[in-house]
């Protein structure tokens, strides 16, 4: 019995590697373009952010590092969506969501973030210090303390402080009871009064010299959203997908309807299946449209990507998405496509 049971290992192995030995991972892959760093990050921010990631990546540096260096840009400045100076959730506190991936398909994760000024950098540290892919709330807070971190003061930026107070009028808002329609809380604006949609992220997407990808995104997501509510932004495969194989992606928008098709990932795959990355976006934002129906017109999604040629694109859902692109040669705002036209 024991000689018969060496004997089915032996062949078992020998076909297996027979099998191996005619087939390469990578035989799908789609060859590099080497030389010709590029990142695209969303929306106008994506500019300055842009600008922080080319400091790494025209010398020569790694995308990862790229990725990381951006995001910082736009999570340090003043703004509705992303950082500690932005809008705070129905309670009146600030919490931040990131993630980031590289080239070896590593990837960490934050959510529920609170008096820590990068999240993308403690996203980093979870993918290279731990086991884990995501940590949230007061053990992502504890992990990045441990880690140096320092705790910021725990207030609203000035604009934030106004925009709550604003919102506190309209909602009726009270800690116990709540006198809204809505099942589980107050009144949450998808626009907000100065007519931006009420989400945001800054997601940024490189390759490197090398011809490596690498994908970070960060946000403090839906402004006056409910107590512990988190969006696409530090899911990855939702927020954020990157094969080294085939290409990147990231989202911005309504983070319930970018999870529901696990969008960053969706719009990858389909550019393996030979989709360019305009038409893989566009793809994506057409399955999202099919779900929502009518309701589509009361958000927006947008997604970017970026195969191993180098080749980039965007689309949104409606018209107004927007995303920055930086290389040797080129650093300007595209306005995507869209859907739903106003």
């Amino acid at each position: 019995m024991s000689n018969r049971r060496k004997f089915l290992q032996t062949s078992l192995l020998t076909s297996l590697s027979t099998a191996l030995g005619s087939w390469s991972f990578t035989d799908s892959a789609i060859k590099p373009v080497i030389g010709k760093a590029i990142v695209l990050s969303t929306w106008d921010a994506g500019l300055a952010a842009n600008k922080g990631a080319w400091e790494i990546l025209g010398k020569g540096g790694r995308a990862l590092d790229a990725v990381e260096a951006g995001v910082m840009i736009t999570e340090a400045s003043q703004n509705c969506c992303v950082g500690l100076g932005a809008n705070p959730d129905r309670d009146g506190f600030v919490t931040l969501d990131a993630c980031i991936m590289d080239e070896f398909s590593n990837c960490g994760s934050v959510a529920f973030l609170e008096r820590i000024k990068h999240p993308i950098s403690v996203a980093r540290r979870v993918m290279e210090k731990t086991p884990h892919v995501m940590l949230v709330g007061s053990g992502a807070q504890q992990f990045a303390v441990t880690e140096g971190f320092p705790l910021e003061d725990q207030k609203l930026s000035d604009n934030a402080q106004r925009n709550y107070e604003n919102w506190l009028k309209k909602s009726e808002y009270r800690p116990v009871i709540n006198i809204e329609n809505k099942q589980h809380g107050p009144y949450i604006e998808d626009v907000l009064n100065g007519g931006e949609f009420n989400h945001d992220t800054i997601g940024m997407i490189a390759m490197d010299d090398k011809g490596n990808l690498s994908g970070s995104c960060t946000t403090s997501g839906m402004g006056f959203k409910m107590r512990g509510r988190v969006g696409d932004s530090p899911i990855i495969g939702a927020g954020l997908f990157v094969d080294n194989e085939v290409g990147a992606a990231t989202a911005t928008g309504q983070g319930e309807d970018i999870i529901r098709i696990g969008g960053s990932h969706t719009v990858v795959e389909l550019m393996r299946q030979g989709h360019s990355p305009e038409q893989a976006c566009k793809l994506a934002v057409q399955r999202i449209l099919k779900i929502k129906g009518e309701s589509a017109k009361q958000i927006q999604i947008g997604f970017i990507a970026i195969n191993k040629k180098g080749q980039f694109g965007g689309y949104g859902l409606q018209k107004g998405f927007s995303y920055a692109v930086k290389t040797a040669r080129e650093e300007k705002l595209y306005k995507a496509g869209s859907i739903i036209p106003s």
